[in-house]
């Protein structure tokens, strides 16, 4: 049996001007260590790369915009290092779209759980399909949403986050997460979400890119000091998912997939 860790692909496609990157993995697009490294670098090349003005961010498929954590390799953790070293996969994709110069256009055309949540509150405007609802799961199995709380803090606040956070296994409609911040409009499908970014797209692509990267620097201005604090956060769930807890969980969430 083919290792699904080892699965999964992230492309860069660049046209006058926009840079989409879109990733790919073929269990709801879920993101194993090797997926978030690539993913990571993507964003971060797209940075530097003087043919890209703006970012479209997008996963592949029609239905889930990302799963999360991959939970084959959640369940393979055997010791704490590793555990971190997985954790800030996910800290180093939004740590790369935070330093990024460019605006990043988030698409989100089903469901975001976990991990997803935090890269669609990582993006600069999140476009979103009513299919679009999120859940931040973590808890559900012992561990908790340390690393991406700070990104979905700052775009949804505190209280939303920690609602999501606390309910983890309920689901928040597309339209609660648009009253929360998280989405900037929500449509009732794919192409009319899609004709919409490319709107924004190709005005971004024809705006100042010097004023678009000092906008977005004084928009992250406060999370200044992400590398340490996800750092200190991936080290956090690193502990748990060690836990006789999460386990346990994670094996019998396994059990009925």
């Amino acid at each position: 049996m083919e290792d699904k860790t080892q699965q999964g692909s992230v492309e860069t496609n660049v046209e006058n001007g926009i840079g989409t990157i879109t990733f790919f993995h073929p269990s709801h697009n879920s993101l194993p260590g090797k997926l978030l490294a690539k993913l990571a670098e993507a964003i971060t090349n797209a940075g530097t790369n003087d043919e890209i003005k703006v970012i479209i961010l997008k996963s592949g498929g029609d239905r889930t915009f990302c799963a999360g954590a991959s939970f084959d390799e959640l369940s393979s953790i055997k010791d704490a290092d590793i555990g971190y070293q997985f954790f800030m996969g996910f800290a180093n994709v939004i740590n790369a779209c935070r330093k990024c110069p460019k605006f990043i256009i988030g698409r989100v055309q089903g469901k975001a759980v976990g991990g997803g949540v935090g890269v669609a509150s990582a993006v600069d405007y999140c476009y979103a399909t009513k299919f679009a609802s999120a859940k931040l799961s973590e808890l559900a199995i012992g561990i908790g949403p340390f690393v991406v709380g700070p990104a979905v803090e700052r775009k949804m606040g505190v209280s939303a986050m920690s609602q999501m956070a606390i309910n983890a296994t309920e689901w928040y409609s597309a339209d609660w997460a648009k009253s929360k911040g998280l989405y900037a409009e929500v449509f009732d499908n794919a192409e009319e979400m899609d004709a919409a970014i490319q709107v924004l797209a190709e005005k971004l692509a024809k705006s100042n890119p010097e004023a678009m990267r000092m906008l977005k620097t004084a928009c992250w201005q406060e999370a200044a000091h992400w590398d340490e604090l996800l750092s200190e956060r991936a080290a956090m769930s690193g502990q748990l998912v060690l836990s006789d807890f999460t386990v346990n969980a994670i094996a019998a969430f396994k059990s009925k997939a």
